[in-house]
């Protein structure tokens, strides 16, 4: 009787360890992978979506500081008439 019985907790074992456990970390190892992929890529994007941002702000700037300013030669103080 007790070999039937540590037969049977043998095979319980075995059925839960191969069945259960190990099924369940593969795909936790998976989910895992797959979660840190994703989180690279919104990385990269956010990444090249500030370098693109700062870029357009660069070329901005240039466009306003290339400009030319305004011929002040002819302004004339306004003054009020009363």
């Amino acid at each position: 009787m007790k070999i039937l019985i540590t037969i049977f907790l043998l095979w319980l074992a075995y059925k839960v360890i191969f069945d259960f456990i190990i099924p369940v970390y593969q795909s936790t190892k998976q989910v895992r992978q797959q979660m840190g992929d994703i989180q690279a890529r919104m990385r990269e994007q956010f990444q090249q979506q500030q370098s693109q941002q700062h870029r357009a702000q660069e070329q901005q700037q240039r466009a306003t500081h290339h400009q030319r300013p305004a011929d002040k030669g002819d302004y004339i103080d306004f003054e009020e008439v009363k």
